[in-house]
């Protein structure tokens, strides 16, 4: 495996970073994870420019979208997969210990890792712990992941493959790595990005695509939603069959089935 590390591409098992880089030793960094089929990667320009949204937001300086393009392009054309995880990171770069930055500037990694198709459905579980819509990382999408990598061994020890929150208000928010739809009487509703929800591009794509509507929602609408899915780079649409101990027989329903072929489309489509 090949991966891009600081401007060039160097070997996996030679490449690396200093232990001493600031997104290892306090999580201060951004990344994004883009789907890449056939060495072709979907939707790449949202995905940087989300990059530079989350950079900002943590105060770093914006990252070289040329040089990404570059390195994204590159690390997918030197690992040919049917299908892959692309994975950008940005960090804060050599650092002394403690939340201070140092003065040696960001450092870029991009990888590629084999994925597979998931199942139309899904099992999904909530947990105790609430997003915090006002927290100073609330929308970003960073390397301080511990809270979701928690959350996500809980649904794995249940038996489902991600971990719904709540917000400090009570209302459904997100998932460890996904968005999250609900289908009430017939139409499709989502947690707007004030819940403190990450905007995702694939979200973004399936509100655009299903004319699905932004909506406050309490966490308990779990409990009576006619059908539940989750949206996320590798999931693309992924229907809920089961939400803790509740059944949603037939998943995916057949809003959700529409939905998933309409995004099917389009995405092959924009590929």
């Amino acid at each position: 495996m090949k991966l891009w590390v600081n401007g060039e591409l160097r070997d996996a098992d030679t490449a690396s970073i200093s232990v001493l880089d600031h997104g290892l030793t306090v999580g201060d960094g951004v990344f994004e994870t883009v789907k890449a089929v056939d060495g072709r990667l979907f939707a790449l320009e949202p995905h940087l420019d989300r990059l530079v949204r989350s950079a900002r937001g943590l105060g770093l300086p914006d990252p070289d979208l040329d040089e990404v393009r570059r390195a994204c392009r590159a690390v997918a054309a030197a690992n040919p997969m049917p299908l892959g995880r692309l994975r950008v990171t940005y960090t804060g770069g050599l650092s002394p210990l403690g939340s201070e930055r140092g003065a040696d500037g960001p450092t870029l990694v991009v990888a590629l890792g084999e994925a597979a198709r998931r199942p139309d459905s899904t099992a999904v579980v909530t947990v105790p712990w609430p997003r915090n819509e006002r927290g100073a990382l609330s929308g970003l999408k960073t390397t301080s992941y511990a809270e979701n990598v928690v959350a996500l061994a809980r649904a794995h020890r249940q038996g489902a493959s991600e971990a719904l929150f709540g917000n400090t208000v009570g209302q459904l928010c997100e998932g460890t790595g996904s968005n999250v739809f609900v289908v009430l009487d017939g139409r499709i509703h989502t947690p707007p990005l004030a819940s403190g929800c990450l905007a995702g591009i694939t979200r973004r794509f399936a509100v655009e695509w299903t004319g699905a509507e932004e909506t406050d929602l309490p966490l308990d609408v779990l409990e009576h939603a006619e059908e539940i899915f989750l949206t996320s780079t590798l999931r693309d649409i992924q229907a809920v069959h089961r939400v803790d101990g509740r059944e949603l027989p037939g998943a995916p329903g057949p809003v959700t089935a529409k939905a998933m072929r309409v995004f099917e489309e389009r995405a092959a489509a924009a590929l």
